[in-house]
């Protein structure tokens, strides 16, 4: 019987009885006993932090956290506990732990989990005294140096099965760190704050972790670069930078900086520079459910420090900004329908829409924002794009009504909000069945110039290019969306759109990899196998064009041309026939 694996990243914990053998010798059914008794207790406290006991087997426990910092409040919690309950035991069966933390991969299978992150783990929990916590050093800097938890340097360590050296940390659970990092009760007289209706976000200082004062100006450069970018998404409401920049070197957890912004997102992160290398951590919080929904880690070269800033500064951005968006419509999605708002009724037009089969449930939705708030935006800009996902797959009952109240949608959306990337999006999806070509290029580009970053923008444009005949300029735009957005809920239509592309432009052969690899995607349509079709027609190959001929008939038994010639209304061009030509010559009529 086959097992189903998962690989993944996360923070690891592995604690260890220390002189288990010895405490058993002295009196077997006693020791069970507490030692069984401690390992609860400490199934409890990382419970209590977020995370999750995966194993305990005889004297050691295993346990998986999204955050570095909840495993190290998790396992400074429970020795200081631990110390507490040995030091009211009269006789000598006292059981004590060792802890080590780390960053690194797992493996679960059949509810068992390894992994070289485990492996680390325990090679670090044997470097701790009896009492103590060892962290590994890539994990340590991405703890918030505001949190008020002391380390020691071990300086790098070879351990055993690890071809590098490891820099490892003892964490001090004495007194000098204080009580456990809870955040101080906000003061009566500061107001609690509503969160916005759209996502709000703060950004927080980033940590410099060099020990060298000339780098603050970098780390904090990381941040203001942030909410500059964010700022560009309309959708969200960035809290400015003088706000954020007030909690720097407070110790506050990120559950409490967002009351106090009235925020339901935040970013944290650290830079550590040593010599001509720079290290930057970063992750996105729900400071409201106090979840970690996103980390990344990011070496980079110091030869340009301004160019390593814009270029880190993107990155951390082009994956906040998808997983903002994914996360408000998983939330709106949980939501009882008769308790939905303006944003979030959007919210789940947008969930409707980008399913590409349920166009009527997203324009229900959209409608109702609208009669919600008859002044929202990107409602309308929704609503618009609705009509023209409607065209494009044939569910049209009267083509110019449906044309005619996409564009009056998006005009009323750009009208209300000309500043919104969004609306121009919108308004050069719907030019491009109208063909208008031309007036869609320009929207698409309108929606680039008001942000550069806007991956949508960047697949419209690809998309309206090869629509007017310029299949060669589009590739790039194709790439520059999917670099953006690796993870995008329509990845399937990013590369059926480039793989069209590529067989207009005389690319056969990688337009017939690309669109199979978009039929890949679970959720994908019927275009994503019109390259491969056209593709291999051209290339002459027969028998494989039936083939995918009939994998394209299994998604939509009455396919043709003049259905396609409807749905894909291209300008005349040299590259438009080649394309129809490799569908006629694999047998589509």
């Amino acid at each position: 019987m086959s097992q189903s694996h998962e690989r993944k990243l996360a923070v690891l914990l592995h604690a260890d009885i220390v002189g288990s053998t010895a405490l058993v010798q002295k009196d077997e059914s006693l020791a069970h006993a507490r030692m069984q008794a401690a390992f609860r207790s400490f199934a409890d406290a990382i419970a209590e932090h977020g995370g999750s006991t995966q194993e305990i087997r005889g004297d050691a426990l295993v346990a998986e956290f999204a955050r570095a910092s909840d495993a190290v409040t998790a396992a400074i919690s429970f020795q200081r506990h631990n110390s507490r309950i040995n030091q009211s035991i009269a006789d000598d069966l006292k059981p004590l732990l060792r802890i080590g933390i780390a960053m690194g991969e797992v493996i679960v299978a059949d509810n068992t989990v390894t992994g070289e992150g485990i492996v680390l783990a325990q090679r670090l929990e044997q470097l701790a005294p009896p009492g103590g916590i060892c962290i590994q050093g890539a994990a340590r800097e991405t703890v918030p140096k505001r949190l008020p938890f002391a380390f020691k340097s071990l300086g790098e360590q070879m351990l055993k099965g690890f071809e590098q050296p490891v820099r490892a940390y003892l964490l001090d659970t004495g007194e000098q760190v204080g009580e456990m990092p809870v955040a101080p009760a906000a003061p009566t007289k500061s107001p609690i704050l509503e969160l916005p209706a759209k996502p709000s976000i703060a950004i927080l200082p980033f940590d410099n972790m060099s020990n060298d004062p000339e780098q603050e100006f970098f780390a904090e450069g990381i941040s203001e670069d942030i909410i500059t970018e964010l700022s560009k998404f309309r959708s969200f409401f960035v809290i400015a930078r003088n706000s954020s920049f007030s909690f720097k070197g407070q110790s506050l957890n990120a559950r409490q900086i967002g009351s106090n912004l009235g925020v339901r997102y935040v970013v944290e992160g650290s830079v550590r520079r040593a010599g001509k290398r720079v290290r930057i951590t970063a992750q996105l919080i729900d400071a409201v459910d106090d979840t970690h929904l996103w980390a990344e880690r990011y070496d980079r070269d110091l030869e340009d420090i301004f160019a390593v800033q814009d270029e880190v500064t993107r990155a951390i951005v082009t994956a906040i900004e998808p997983q903002l968006a994914t996360t408000e419509q998983q939330r709106a999605r949980r939501k009882p329908t008769d308790n939905l708002d303006a944003w979030e009724c959007y919210q789940r037009g947008l969930w409707h829409m980008f399913s590409y089969d349920r166009t009527d449930e997203a324009q229900h939705f959209f409608e109702r924002a609208i009669a919600l708030d008859p002044e929202f935006c990107r409602a309308y800009a929704g609503l618009a794009y609705t009509r023209a996902i409607r065209i494009l797959l044939g569910a049209a009952a009267d083509l110019e009504t449906e044309l005619r109240q996409g564009i009056d949608a998006a005009e009323r959306a750009i009208g209300i909000d000309g500043g919104d990337p969004f609306a121009h999006f919108a308004r050069g999806r719907i030019a491009i069945f109208s063909g208008e070509h031309e007036r869609a290029l320009a929207a698409f580009r309108r929606a680039l110039e008001l942000n550069p970053n806007y991956a949508l923008a960047h697949f419209g444009l690809a998309h309206g290019l090869w629509h007017a005949g310029r299949p060669a300029e589009a590739l790039p735009h194709h790439d520059e969306a999917i670099r953006l957005t690796p993870s995008d809920p329509i990845m399937w239509a990013f590369l059926a759109s480039k793989a069209i592309a590529l067989v207009m432009d005389g690319r056969e052969q990688e337009g017939v990899a690309i669109s199979r690899e978009a039929q890949g995607y679970s959720d994908h349509h019927l275009f994503a196998y019109l390259a491969e079709v056209s593709g291999l027609g051209l290339l002459g190959r027969v028998d494989e064009a039936e083939i995918a001929l009939m994998r394209l008939r299994g998604v939509q038994a009455d396919i043709s041309l003049e259905f396609l010639q409807r749905s894909l209304p291209m300008a005349e061009s040299e590259a438009k026939r080649r394309f129809l030509r490799g569908l006629e010559l694999a047998g589509l009529g």
